[in-house]
């Protein structure tokens, strides 16, 4: 049942009653904005504590206290607008997609990347995709689509957990208090989602599945358990992922980590390397991001070699090496071979000499990530083992070396290298005096292998063996790679091998907030067993100690009763696993949940799968490029082959939208003395002090900022990313209680393109602001001397002309051609263009506002909502067919008539493209450098071609006196 809205009319404002103005009878005059708005005011900035303190329960009060102040903008009375419309919106579940459907209409299934509920709320970044994704899901709804457009949390992880070990207080009570926040935070904003299909990765009814896709993957041998080496963080208890490391220390907290080999739960995400490359192909992704995708899983095509290890007399000790390389044809210019410090095999080759040295290497490595030792421009650093290798090329023996570039991780954990033509192999030789051998050289001749390594391509040299009957010389790189390949093959020491850089995915967390891994091991063998689906979900226990062991058992082990366990099949006892799955499982696949959120006995039904997947527009930020992504694409097509997705990718359209940073900060320096220091007058600032000026201190000078009092003294100016740490954090709340949700939407998608990085600007929403006000008081018209509004609008009477057609049809193909490109601020330009094309006319026709208020919308819906009712529609707009633009009146009406005079042309006139014979004349008489060769003038004859030419001839006596 529909609820009887009153409108919004009855805000107090303190605006001065603005005159009419008496020559145009109507009050839609442009009136002077200095009458009507306040200067800019400075937003509060929150620190953390703040913003978690402030909380949209108290925002009435906020709006109090602002009033109180003088601070609230009362250009439109929008508090109340917005307060009532998403009032309606709620009761009503106006944007609740059904269940049921009607199939036979056009899908749009469009998605925000699961926002982590976090304590501290959003910033006006966060907006800036969930504003894009609405104003695209109101679009589709009104042209007729059934959207799919909703919201859930990605809501376990680290940081809920380290909190509940700080403060006592159990992750699930803080989790449920940020989801609040955030759901409340977004509802302010006006956005359209389904709400009834809300969902959290920490529900049991959720993890229940994520758990059932795991023992899918167990039951295919795509989850196993491996000892590797990991990033172990000894303060925070778990295991860390390399991006979750920063300069040895954990992001989270700053706390020393260090490689450990560790037995850890793994997914062979590797089985589906060639499929999550070649699949790539077909999707209409940011291509930077397909490209750190292809760079991720890094197929490479090469030859895998084995090699002896000899101790130093020589004699053989058992062992062998494996190395992976992408250029065989180079194997006689290997002169060492390079271990990884955690390779399986160091512990047995290093020499009890060199093992002293060995391990305290170990222990350096242990505390680098994988980015630091592998990075190109670090100084390269390594130990000898005491032993040596055979090259089976040659029979030589070459020495074995531990170097910290290498990583266990990757290939084999172990490289040939070739000095000759590898640029960290050559770096590594010339600083330990290893030989260097070069064996390709460059088509054009000679090459010095003792100044640099030549990497490149070209003709074999110096790759002849009668030891192993090898021979080269003379070929071709890639003719020579596969001739080694054969002989590999054939000798047995080696064969052609297919790389990736791409690893498995290590998939268990050594904390407590996480999901439970279905699995038990019994006690008598060891055996993993997985427990039924039946048993699903497998629910945390109740914890008061969350904290890390000492020993580095998860927190989970300290649950004994529930850890130990019978296997109800066998009878047999058994212990839980006691590791729970990292963040990124749950987000793995929610996007099928939402298509069927209530569903107890599936995953997700097969026919509304069918209808609703893939999802039609992804949005999120780039910095999800690849893990998120990637551990997605590799879940949906386990799922695909099992028969659960009938689509091989889960995303058609991948955006990522920009960063937007915080407001401009400006910074002086000051030597020792106290005295300012300009930021050009020297190469180096380090030495200084530094000094925040405030921006009414500062004055643009050029493209520089300099000091208000003191021009000579220029200042750094630069945006950073809002961070707590930096105290620039912008809290929407604020915003919203100043401006309203709708300035705020308006203003993020009118900063600039919305792909890119935009700099926050106090200053600049109070542009969209007033126009907002601009469009109020066009239609609803000027507040009455007490302040308030009256109900409806302003006289909406009269036929549209056809200069009024022509521009609101323009607007309606503009806007909607830049919702669907994602072109949002050109969007905002045009019904700019249109708002003041409108306040020149003299009419306002009904249909022509009420077309400009459907388009209008989808990126300010409150004030659309309440201009929609005034007109006399009792029913919400969300599902009003959105207009469509009439290509008649997209055409351009006017053109530039050449004119000649007796056959010459002498300029051009402006005319409508009807324009008729005597109107073009007469413009013509009227144009300044015409009019000398027409006015007074005695005209012979026209000739008129309407929309090509006017040809006027005169008098003979007439044309000799024009020339005179």
């Amino acid at each position: 049942m529909l609820i009887h809205l009153q409108p919004a009319s009855k805000l107090f404002t303190s605006l001065p009653l603005i005159p009419t103005n008496p020559a145009r009878g109507r009050r839609r005059v442009s009136v002077n904005r200095r009458v009507l708005y306040e200067p800019p005011t400075r937003f509060r900035v929150l620190c953390c504590s703040e913003a978690t303190a402030t909380s949209v329960a108290c925002f009435d009060e906020r709006i109090e206290e602002s009033q109180e102040e003088g601070r609230v903008r009362k250009a439109y009375p929008f508090h109340e607008i917005e307060r009532k419309w998403q009032g309606y919106w709620e009761r009503n579940k106006s944007f609740r997609t059904p269940d049921e459907i009607d199939t036979s209409k056009p899908k749009f299934y469009v998605l925000d990347m699961f926002p982590y509920p976090s304590g501290a709320g959003l910033h006006v970044g966060h907006p800036l995709g969930y504003t894009a994704t609405d104003i695209l899901a109101r679009l589709k709804r009104m042209q007729g689509f059934n959207v799919l457009h909703p919201m859930g949390w990605d809501a376990f992880g680290l940081p809920a957990e380290q909190y509940a070990i700080d403060t006592g207080t159990h992750p699930s009570i803080t989790t449920r208090k940020n989801i609040d926040r955030f759901r409340a935070q977004l509802k302010l904003l006006g956005f359209s989602y389904d709400w009834d299909r809300e969902i959290s990765t920490t529900e049991p009814e959720y993890y229940k599945w994520t758990q059932w896709i795991f023992l899918q993957l167990y039951k295919r041998g795509l989850a196993y358990q491996a000892d590797v080496p990991v990033n172990w963080c000894p303060a925070l208890g778990t295991v860390l992922a390399n991006e979750e490391v920063v300069d040895g220390l954990s992001e989270r907290g700053g706390h020393p980590v260090i490689k450990k080999p560790m037995r850890q739960w793994m997914l062979k995400i590797t089985a589906y390397a060639d499929q999550l490359l070649e699949d790539l192909d077909d999707l209409d992704w940011p291509e930077s991001v397909k490209e750190m995708q292809r760079n991720w899983i890094g197929r490479s095509e090469g030859a895998e070699l084995q090699f002896k290890v000899v101790d130093s007399d020589g004699q053989d000790t058992g062992y062998k090496i494996t190395v992976y390389t992408t250029r065989p044809d180079t194997i006689f210019g290997a002169t060492y071979l390079v271990l990884a410090p955690e390779h399986a095999v160091l512990t047995a080759v290093v020499s009890e000499a060199h093992r002293n040295n060995v391990e305290e290497y170990k222990e350096l490595a242990s505390r680098r990530t994988d980015l630091e030792r592998t990075e190109l421009q670090k100084e390269k650093t390594g130990v000898f083992s005491g032993s040596y290798a055979i090259n089976p090329a040659n029979g030589k023996q070459i020495p074995i070396w531990i170097a910290d570039y290498v990583l266990g991780s990757y290939g084999t954990g172990a490289i040939m290298a070739v000095p000759a033509h590898d640029k960290r192999d050559h770096e590594f030789a010339m600083k330990y005096s290893i030989p260097i051998s070069g064996v390709v050289t460059p088509d054009n001749g000679s090459f010095i292998y003792s100044e640099e390594a030549y990497t490149g391509e070209g003709i074999m040299i110096n790759s002849s063996s009668q030891i192993s009957g090898l021979d080269i010389n003379g070929l071709f790189s890639k003719d020579a790679a596969s001739r080694v390949i054969e002989w590999l093959d054939k000798t047995g020491n080696g064969m052609k091998k297919v790389n990736y850089k791409l690893r498995d995915w290590l998939f268990a967390r050594q904390r407590y907030w996480g999901e439970p891994i279905p699995l038990i091991f019994l006690d008598d063998s060891g055996e993993c067993i997985p427990i039924s689906e039946v048993e699903l979900p497998l629910t945390l226990p109740e914890l008061e100690d969350f904290s890390p062991t000492a020993t580095g058992e998860p927190p989970l082990s300290k649950a004994l009763s529930w850890v130990k366990v019978v296997d109800p099949k066998s009878g047999k006892s058994g212990r839980r696993e006691t590791n729970t799955m990292p963040q990124w499982a749950g987000s793995c696949w929610y996007y099928l949940r939402f298509m069927d959120p209530g569903n107890s006995n599936a995953i997700v039904d097969r026919e509304k799968e069918k209808y609703w997947g893939p999802v039609d527009v992804y949005v999120g930020g780039a910095e999800h490029a690849v893990l998120h992504l990637l551990y997605a694409r590799f879940w949906h097509k386990v799922l695909y082959d099992i028969g659960v997705v009938s689509t091989k990718e889960p995303f058609k359209c991948v955006i990522n939208q920009g960063i937007i940073l915080g407001e401009v900060q400006y910074t002086a320096f000051r030597d020792s003395e106290g005295n300012y220091v300009s930021a050009d007058s020297t190469d180096t600032v380090g030495s200084y002090s530094r000094e925040n000026i405030p921006e009414d201190k500062v004055v643009k000078s050029g493209d520089s900022f300099v000091l208000q009092d003191n021009p000579k003294i220029r200042l750094v100016a630069r945006a950073y990313k809002m961070s707590k740490s930096r105290g620039n954090v912008v809290n929407p709340d604020d915003v919203v209680s100043q401006y309203g949700a709708d300035s705020l939407r308006l203003y993020e998608m009118f900063m600039g393109p919305f792909r890119d990085t935009k700099t926050w600007s106090t200053s600049g929403i109070d542009g969209v602001h007033r126009f907002l006000a601009r469009v109020w008081r066009l239609i609803a018209g000027l507040p009455s001397s007490d302040g308030t509004y009256k109900d409806g609008t302003v006289d909406l009477s009269g036929e549209p002309s056809e200069e009024q057609l022509r521009c609101i049809h323009k607007c309606i193909h503009k806007v909607t051609e830049e919702i669907e490109g994602t072109r949002f601020n050109t969007g905002i330009s045009a019904m700019m263009e249109f708002i003041n094309a409108a306040y020149k006319w003299e009419t306002l026709p009904k249909p022509i506002i009420a077309s400009f208020i459907l388009v209008l919308s989808p990126y300010a819906p409150h004030i659309a909502e309440e201009l929609w009712f005034r007109l006399g529609h009792s029913n919400s707009l969300a599902y009003e067919p959105f207009p469509k633009a009439n290509p008649a009146y997209l055409k351009e009406s006017m053109i530039l008539l050449p004119v000649q005079i007796n056959g010459k042309t002498r300029g051009t006139i402006r005319v409508e493209e009807t324009c008729c014979e005597d109107d073009a004349f007469e413009v013509a008489s009227s144009d300044a450098k015409l009019s000398k060769y027409l006015v007074g003038k005695a005209v012979k004859k026209r000739i008129y071609v309407q929309g090509k030419i006017l040809n006027v001839i005169l008098q003979s006596e007439s044309l000799k006196v024009a020339q005179r």
